[in-house]
């Protein structure tokens, strides 16, 4: 591997330093970088040149955007931590001149992950999003628990009254679904997680489907009879206003995401070492 795009946080690398130092490391080395500014720009440029692979330099958050933006262009990622924690950016800042020889010396493993497909039915129009992480559907504005109706497969589950639920991959379980409560997933798999965002219920917990179902989000009148207005969120980064009578299906997409692996520790490992961080 001796071809790479670069692609920077600047809120995180304001003044270009870690990237300027990644780009030098790579051109001594053997190598070629190009630095892009966004993940447009990125995929435009994925498409026109041989590189081989995309960084991501930020955090968890910037690699999210360029799976979302990226992933028509084919190229593996390697998530670089300018963060704080950080699941899916791997490599954290002091290990990266010995993340970049084990890149150029092709000492890595590709995964594919799994994505989601979220087509939004409203108002007469239809709208379709990915996610590497997650769907959530959350409240709009004022705080009020909403009412959102799940089937599966096409047959009803349940009406969940919360915050909003979210449906994550296994790579997003160690997102918003662990904050609020659901399980840790190995990346690797292949299956969705349903989790209600702070229920108000009792007896409500996270279910876990095969990838092959397909989950249905309705929006019903809201509790009190009234109409609701909630979003839709992608991955964090893409919002899809919704109200009553709106319908949005969940399914496994055709698409994945590429993720280049260096570590050679396992899941669990990782896992501990991050938790111990926190």
């Amino acid at each position: 591997m001796k071809n790479f795009i670069v692609i920077t946080n600047e809120v995180k690398d304001p003044q270009g330093v870690f990237t300027a130092r990644i780009v030098s490391y790579i051109e001594t080395h053997g190598g070629k970088a190009v630095c892009l500014k966004n993940e447009r720009q990125a995929f435009l440029a994925c498409r026109e040149s041989k590189a081989d692979c995309v960084l991501v330099l930020g955090g968890d958050g910037t690699l999210l955007r360029a799976a979302g933006n990226m992933m028509d262009g084919e190229l593996p990622l390697l998530g670089i931590n300018l963060g704080t924690l950080g699941y899916l950016a791997e490599v954290e800042s002091a290990a990266m001149e010995e993340a970049l020889d084990r890149l150029l010396a092709d000492e890595f493993v590709r995964e594919e992950r799994m994505m989601l497909s979220g087509r939004v039915f409203a108002s007469g129009r239809e709208e379709e999003q990915y996610a590497l992480n997650d769907v959530v559907i959350s409240r709009c504005g004022s705080l009020q628990i909403v009412n959102v109706r799940i089937y599966v497969n096409g047959r009803f589950l349940n009406d969940y009254y919360a915050d909003g639920v979210i449906v994550a991959t296994p790579t997003g379980s160690t997102g918003y679904n662990l904050s609020a409560g659901g399980p840790i997933v190995e990346p690797s798999a292949n299956l969705l997680l349903l989790t209600p965002i702070c229920p108000h219920t009792l007896n409500t917990r996270s279910i876990v489907f095969s990838p092959e179902d397909e989950i249905s989000v309705e929006i019903p009148l809201g509790k009190d009879g009234g109409e609701q207005v909630v979003e839709a969120n992608f991955d964090g980064s893409h919002k899809v206003s919704m109200c009553t009578g709106d319908r949005l299906v969940i399914r496994r997409a055709k698409k994945t995401t590429g993720i280049l692996r260096l570590n050679t520790e396992s899941f669990l490992t990782v896992l501990h070492k991050k938790m111990s961080d926190v």
